[in-house]
C-alpha cells in the first residue's frame, strides 16, 4: 500500500509526545471542523459539542499509537466523529420523545438577521430530512469541504457512488427550498449547488 502524505503527521507525533502546544495546535485546528460536522449531522449544539469533544478526548488517547502512512490523520478523525453522530442518531430512534428539547437561539441578534436566521433554520431542516447517506455526504463535501475522493473513502463509497448520493441530495434540497430561490441568500444557493 502506498504511503498517505499527511500535513498532519508531525502534529500527531508532538501530541503523542505530550507536547502541550501541540495539543493546543491540535484542537485549535481540529475541533471547529468537529462541532460543525456533528451540528450539520445531529442539529443540535449540545449533542454536537458532546461528540466533538469525544472525537478530540480519541485523538489525543490515539496519538501515541498513530501509524503514519495508511491513511490521514483528519480523514480518520472524520471518520470517528461520524461514527459518533451515527451512535447518537440511533440512540434517538429507540428513545422517541415527546417534544424536541428547548434549544437556545444562538443566531444573529433579532434586529439584523432575521431572514438569514430563517433561511439557516430552513436550510438545516431540509437537510435533516434527507436519508442519513446523502446527508453525509452534503456535509462533509459542502459543509466540511473535502474533496469527492476523500469523501468517498470515509464513507467506504466508490467516489461515483458518493457523486450519485450528492446528485440525489442536492436535488431533494432544491426541491425543498425551490419557494426560496429566487431571492436565495448564499447559504440557499450553496445548498443548492
Amino acid at each position: 500500500m502506498a504511503k498517505t502524505a499527511d500535513p498532519d503527521e508531525d502534529l500527531v507525533r508532538r501530541v503523542g509526545q505530550g507536547d502541550p502546544a501541540a495539543i493546543q495546535a491540535m484542537v485549535a485546528r481540529k475541533l471547529p471542523r468537529m462541532l460543525t460536522l456533528a451540528q450539520r449531522m445531529l442539529g443540535d449544539a449540545t449533542e454536537a459539542e458532546d461528540v466533538a469533544q469525544e472525537a478530540m478526548l480519541r485523538a489525543w488517547r490515539q496519538a501515541p499509537r498513530w501509524a503514519p502512512g495508511q491513511a490521514k490523520f483528519d480523514t480518520w478523525l472524520h471518520r470517528v466523529g461520524l461514527n459518533l453522530c451515527y451512535d447518537r442518531l440511533r440512540r434517538r430512534r429507540e428513545i422517541a420523545t415527546e417534544a424536541p428539547p428547548d434549544r437556545p437561539d444562538d443566531g444573529p441578534a433579532p434586529d439584523r438577521g432575521l431572514l438569514a436566521m430563517e433561511t439557516g433554520a430552513r436550510v438545516e431542516a431540509a437537510l435533516a430530512k434527507l436519508p442519513e447517506r446523502q446527508r453525509e455526504a452534503i456535509v462533509l463535501c459542502h459543509y466540511q469541504e473535502l474533496g469527492n475522493i476523500e469523501a468517498a473513502g470515509l464513507m467506504n463509497v466508490s467516489v461515483e457512488a458518493l457523486e450519485s448520493l450528492l446528485s440525489r441530495g442536492r436535488r431533494a434540497l432544491r426541491s425543498a427550498l425551490a419557494d426560496m430561490a429566487p431571492n436565495a441568500p448564499d447559504a440557499v444557493r450553496a445548498a443548492n449547488g
